[in-house]
């Protein structure tokens, strides 16, 4: 379940337009704007060093935040849009959407997997093939989880786990109405590999006998 809200701090950006933009970045600073709710957008910058650090954290973008800009109430707000540069790949202007704590979102939620070490269907071997390393939910602001857990302890190989059989956190639900496949634990390469060489050496043997029949 989601912890206590991150702070991030914020400066408000005097000046608009592309102009105001480069000179931030030229600051050291990304550009980008908070908008939503009742009140106008506020264009802002934060750190670059700042920014690139929570980047590379991991789930950037399905994180509540509490933005704090001097001179400005704090609000909690989520990150919409990172724009990039086309070659370095680094943040050039990031998006902001206000948010109430009762506010209802659609976030892809990382999927974390408990039971590895006493999977049946594992310990013979078999394969477990994540399919959805994320789930989008709708899920509430005041309450976004961490991930969702799925517990793989009593799977055999061939068995799989459902959007159904995950506990959800109260008031998230999927997006996507059907009983989707999250995981799947299947045979080993290699004996799948030994059941296509059984099957092809009985094709091979049903036109010999055919020919034995013809021939009689």
């Amino acid at each position: 379940m989601a912890g206590e809200v991150p702070d991030l701090e914020a400066q408000e950006r005097t000046g608009t337009g592309k102009g105001a933009a480069r000179q931030a970045r030229r600051d050291g600073m990304v550009p980008g704007i908070v908008f939503g709710g009742d009140v106008d957008p506020l264009p802002i910058n934060i750190p670059f060093n700042v920014l690139i650090k929570k980047l590379r954290e991991g789930r950037f973008k399905s994180t509540l935040f509490n933005m704090k800009v001097e001179g400005h109430d704090d609000v909690r707000v989520i990150c919409r849009d990172v724009q990039r540069h086309v070659v370095k790949d680094l943040p050039t202007h990031i998006d902001f959407m206000r948010l109430k704590r009762t506010t209802q979102i659609n976030l892809f939620i990382a999927v974390e997997v408990e039971g590895e070490e006493v999977a049946p269907g594992l310990k013979k071997g078999g394969v477990l093939t994540l399919i959805r390393p994320e789930v989008e939910l709708i899920v509430t602001a005041g309450d976004i989880p961490d991930h969702i857990t799925i517990d793989i302890s009593e799977m055999e190989i061939g068995d799989n786990i459902t959007i159904s059989s995950v506990n959800l956190p109260e008031g998230a639900k999927p997006t996507i109405d059907r009983d989707f496949v999250i995981a799947q634990l299947s045979a080993p390469a290699g004996l799948l590999s030994s059941d296509d060489e059984d099957g092809d050496g009985e094709s091979e043997d049903a036109p010999e006998a055919d020919a034995e029949a013809t021939e009689e």
